[in-house]
C-alpha cells in the first residue's frame, strides 16, 4: 500500500461558514480532526481503545496552516492525509482539503503518542505499521 492516502469527504453546511458564506477558518482544524480520527479508525485502531487498552493518548504537537483558497457554502470537499515521519514518539502527517483536484488548505501537523499524564511514549507498533502503509513519498 506504498504512497497511499486516506480520503475523507466533507460537505460544507451554512453552520461551517461565516455571514458571507465562506467556510470559517477555524473550521479547516475540525474537518482535519474528524479525517485523522477516521484515518485511525480505518486501521481498526480508535483513539479510545487506544487509552483504554494501551494507556496511549495522540496528542497534537503543533501545526503549520496554510490558507491558499477560501470554501463555500454547499462545497463538496475531501480531507486527504498521508504520513510524512514516523519518529520514536512522534509522527507527522500532512492533510490537504481539496475542492475537485484544486487545494484549498494545507496542513502539515506533528503528533506525540503520550501515556494519560502527558509523558511521552513510543508509537506501538501495531499503530506504526498501520502508518508505514501511508507514508508519503517524494
Amino acid at each position: 500500500m506504498s504512497d497511499s492516502e486516506f480520503k475523507f469527504p466533507v460537505n460544507i453546511y451554512y453552520e461551517d461558514t461565516d455571514a458571507g458564506g465562506i467556510v470559517y477558518h477555524a473550521n479547516y482544524l475540525k474537518f482535519a480532526e474528524r479525517a485523522r480520527s477516521e484515518f485511525i479508525k480505518s486501521g481498526g485502531i480508535t483513539n479510545k481503545k487506544l487509552l483504554e487498552e494501551n494507556n496511549i493518548l495522540i496528542v497534537v504537537r503543533g501545526i503549520n496552516l496554510d490558507y491558499k483558497k477560501p470554501a463555500f457554502l454547499d462545497d463538496s470537499l475531501m480531507v486527504n492525509t498521508k504520513v510524512l515521519e514516523i519518529k520514536n514518539s512522534s509522527f507527522a502527517i500532512i492533510q490537504t482539503v481539496l475542492r475537485d483536484d484544486i487545494e484549498l488548505v494545507r496542513m502539515e501537523i506533528s503528533l506525540v503518542c503520550t501515556n494519560s499524564d502527558l509523558k511521552p511514549v513510543r508509537v506501538p507498533d501495531f499503530l506504526r505499521e498501520f502508518l508505514s502503509n501511508y507514508i508519503k513519498k517524494e
